[in-house]
């Protein structure tokens, strides 16, 4: 946050930009997201991130973003993101602040050793109802 530096940048999956075809089009594409970062990254205290995002043909009420980030079965943090109300057929943007906790060493040591060890899990609701669930895992390594 302090310095502006993009650290990553995820894009939706290109479709094939025939109108109606929607044979061609993974739902689940997306859903999955592995990230690598070197060891510089788990000692930053604030990342942001800009999320855009399409409303369809209805609105939006409640619309809420719950995200839990683990090291093996330990939960490291819980983040929950309100968007409130969108209006039909609106292109959104939202910037999410995290504050992460501090970590020890020991915990970030073994971070690093096991890859993809570290893992999260985002739920989107909509009304209190989910409506899509998505998972991440994380290298801290700098490498595949």
């Amino acid at each position: 946050m302090e310095t502006g530096m993009v650290l990553f940048e995820i894009t939706k999956p290109p479709t094939t930009g025939r109108q109606g075809d929607r044979t061609d089009f993974d739902q689940n594409a997306g859903r999955f997201v592995r990230y690598q970062f070197t060891s510089a990254f788990l000692r930053l205290r604030q990342v942001g991130a800009t999320v855009e995002f399409t409303v369809g043909d209805v609105p939006i009420n409640n619309f809420r973003m719950i995200e839990r980030h683990y090291f093996r079965e330990q939960l490291l943090k819980s983040f929950d993101f309100e968007f409130g109300f969108c209006i039909p057929s609106s292109k959104n943007t939202c910037e999410h602040i995290y504050e992460f906790p501090p970590l020890s060493e020991e915990i970030m040591r073994e971070m690093i050793l096991h890859p993809y060890e570290t893992q999260s899990d985002s739920f989107y609701f909509v009304d209190n109802k989910l409506v899509m669930h998505n998972k991440a895992d994380y290298s801290y390594n700098g490498g595949p």
